[in-house]
């Protein structure tokens, strides 16, 4: 038996294959199908079945395709109300890879139709559970992405409440030594507090996971839902697009359409434009966005963009491009791409540099703006006059920034505030708009040693 993980950095998503003699399942599949065939073919395996956990918010999953591809059986929660063919798996269903059994187990909590896949070996034992959202390592998945979304909905008071019934009746209770194969890790927003650690046990769990130690229900729904991380603006339609399955990759991103550089640009359409902030700032079109390429590139651009608006995607050269269209695939974005082009020959607007002599000398000259998320403000802040806003809220609450001195954004590291200074800077023209970038780190030192 063969348990392999495909683990993607950039949406901190695992997704899995299992293979007995010559049969492979594959759990929770990402856009890209290719890594799965692959990993088939180099062992003489057909790929015959694709679980769904449940219809992720955060990527576009590729299940659809595997099957009309392969043949493939897709099983699914009959809760799921998938209208892709399919077969349902819930409670006690039982798939079998000759000798070896992969069991449904109904866990509801972070969303109504969550399963996991409890592994039985050739001998009759209980090895390992692919556990979806459900738990993680140091972590169960957040209960309020179904509140206004799926095919159920569920207020995320009553989706913590069946969670501490998942996690005490059906999870808890597996022998200690079952291996957890969760299906995010750290940095992923479908919870709060992940161990960077991809794989667990249930006894490592039940020592260490702050969500199964002893508490009553009330006490779990409390934590559970409080200080959970921002939701991005795609989330709701990516559980829709994994409901109802999506067209293929490959064809999905050829059909962007590229365009020249010297292509006329419709006025009112977004700009996201992918080069590191350097290139920008030497010479970028007004509007643009500067989502730099990076790990975390999708869920910058689906929590920026909402799942409605058209773009142009623009990059420094082909290759990039190539990437940033395929990044944006996994989250169901291709199909938001108005036109993918290189940087236009007119791309001549410059960014100001900061003087930081003069900002250190006297920060009440500057009105500063904290595009760090919530969590990170209440932790405390970098600037005492700094006005906050999350960077996802920017857009929409730009005209809260007063324009009557320069403006100086920040974030935590420089990757954030490089967005929020092209956002800030598209609205407000009468004042200079600074990135204070990376400097932001050796600032929070300073302030930390002479408060």
């Amino acid at each position: 038996m063969i348990i392999q993980q495909f683990y993607d950095k950039g949406l901190a998503h695992g997704s899995y294959a299992v293979i007995r003699t010559g049969k492979m399942i594959v759990i929770d599949p990402a856009r890209n199908p290719q890594p799965y065939y692959d990993f088939a073919t180099q062992h003489d395996a057909d790929i015959v079945g694709v679980i769904e956990t449940h219809p992720h918010a955060d990527f576009v999953s590729s299940h659809l395709e595997i099957h009309e591809t392969t043949g493939a059986v897709i099983y699914c929660s009959k809760l799921t109300g998938a209208t892709y063919p399919h077969e349902t798996f819930d409670d006690g269903d039982v798939i079998r890879l000759n000798d070896i059994k992969l069991k449904a187990i109904n866990t509801p909590g972070h969303s109504p139709d969550s399963i996991c896949i409890l592994l039985i070996d050739e001998e009759g034992r209980e090895t390992a559970v692919f556990t979806g959202d459900t738990l993680f390592v140091g972590d169960v998945g957040r209960p309020d992405l179904r509140e206004n979304v799926g095919n159920i909905t569920a207020k995320k008071e009553e989706l913590a409440r069946q969670m501490f019934q998942s996690t005490r009746q059906k999870l808890m209770t597996l022998p200690k030594n079952v291996v957890v194969y969760p299906a995010h890790g750290p940095g992923s927003l479908c919870g709060k507090n992940m161990s960077p650690d991809l794989e667990s046990t249930i006894g490592r769990e039940l020592r260490e996971n702050y969500a199964l130690q002893l508490m009553d229900e009330l006490a779990f729904v409390k934590t559970l839902t409080t200080d959970q991380p921002f939701m991005p603006k795609y989330f709701g339609r990516d559980v829709l697009l994994n409901k109802n399955g999506v067209p293929g990759f490959e064809d999905s991103i050829t059909g962007v359409p590229r365009i020249g550089e010297d292509s006329a640009l419709e006025a009112d359409i977004l700009l996201v434009d992918g080069r590191p902030k350097a290139q920008f700032r030497s010479g970028h079109l007004h509007g643009a966005i500067n989502l730099q390429d990076g790990e975390k590139f999708e869920t910058w651009l689906g929590s920026i963009i909402g799942p409605d608006e058209q773009f142009y995607l623009i990059a420094e050269n082909d290759d990039k491009l190539d990437t940033l269209i395929k990044k944006a695939a996994k989250i169901g974005y291709e199909q938001n791409i108005k036109g993918a082009l290189l940087v236009p020959a007119n791309a001549d607007e410059v960014s100001p540099y900061l003087d930081l002599d003069a900002f250190r000398a006297n920060e009440n000259d500057y009105t500063i703006v904290d595009v760090r998320n919530q969590g990170e403000v209440a932790a405390g802040k970098v600037f005492k006059n700094a006005i906050s806003i999350p960077l996802p809220e920017l857009r929409e609450r730009v005209n809260e920034i007063p324009a009557d001195k320069p403006v100086v954004v920040h974030c935590a590291a420089g990757y954030r505030s490089a967005a929020g200074v092209s956002i800030v800077s598209s609205v407000i023209t009468a004042v200079p708009v600074y990135d204070l970038g990376e400097v932001v780190t050796e600032m929070m030192k300073e302030k930390e040693v002479h408060g």
